[in-house]
């Protein structure tokens, strides 16, 4: 049956015995060595897929993300261990290839939620980790389209929706920082500027981790030189070239009409001092300025 027409119960279903199993077996699995934590909307998805088509590279069993250090913590490291493959199944991937394999997921909202930095240092120590960066005005713009079409946002115009964001961000930081039970549907969906001043959050990620744990790759560079891109990502991570995947565009939404031109000098002017406390990550000015 083909996986995409399963109906939405019935996946439910299922995903659900896997991880009742996952848990239970959870002291037989690994925990991953690194992690995809955004940006949203940068091109993680098509970065973890061809880092998941490795053949050393083991994926979570269910989802690209997990969502563990953001949103679901409170269920605790055995249902976190419990998504990820067997430690046998790893010991005999190693014994074909020769290599350590590592296990991994993505999950876009670890860049920007305030607890998920903390939380993956005091709890996957050692973890590597690769932030994914784009011009930070397209983002926010694709931001806004993809929580349209998933019903997440409604207010069609990305203009209003800007203009809505302080008052729906107002407070959420902070609420998020003090109260590890709290979530927030304005701070992982309708955060279209605050996302993108990126150099804020990788500052949060450096603090927790070191700085020389974290990867900060330009999604532009990866989908116009994927090679020399993921070369660099497997450098990082210590695995070996075993050939290139196919390298494809994943998720991509057009808009149907290009932005506001005064909107985008708005946000181009804003997004200014971050980009350049960005070029510091980067070694360069962002690719978006050249």
């Amino acid at each position: 049956m083909d996986a995409t027409r399963v109906p939405a119960p019935v996946k439910a279903v299922v995903h659900a015995g896997s991880r009742s199993y996952g848990r239970v077996t959870a002291g037989r699995r690994v925990l991953p060595s690194f992690l995809i934590c955004g940006g949203q909307r940068c091109g993680t998805t098509s970065l973890y897929r061809a880092l998941a088509a490795h053949p050393a590279v083991l994926k979570a069993v269910l989802h690209k993300g997990v969502h563990y250090f953001d949103t679901s913590y409170h269920r605790g490291m055995r249902w976190y261990r419990g998504h990820f493959p067997l430690a046998r199944t790893a010991r005999r991937i190693g014994s074909d290839l020769g290599v350590r394999p590592q296990a991994f997921e993505s999950s876009p909202y670890y860049l920007y939620h305030p607890l998920a930095a903390g939380r993956i240092a005091a709890d996957l120590p050692g973890v590597r980790l690769i932030a994914l960066v784009r011009d930070p005005v397209e983002r926010a713009y694709s931001q806004h389209a993809h929580e349209l079409a998933r019903g997440f946002e409604d207010e069609p115009s990305f203009a209003r929706a800007l203009a809505k964001e302080p008052a729906r961000l107002r407070g959420e930081h902070e609420r998020l920082a003090a109260d590890p039970a709290y979530r927030s549907f304005a701070h992982q969906h309708h955060a279209y500027r605050a996302r993108g001043e990126y150099a804020t959050h990788l500052a949060t990620l450096a603090a927790a981790v070191g700085r020389e744990r974290v990867l900060v790759l330009e999604s532009e560079r990866l989908f116009a030189q994927p090679r020399a891109v993921y070369d660099r990502v497997l450098a990082f991570l210590g695995l070996p070239a075993l050939g290139y995947p196919e390298f494809d565009r994943h998720n991509a939404r057009p808009r149907s009409a290009p932005m506001d031109a005064a909107v985008r000098a708005e946000l181009t002017r804003h997004y200014a001092p971050h980009d350049e406390r960005l070029a510091a990550w980067l070694g360069r000015t962002p690719v978006w300025h050249l």
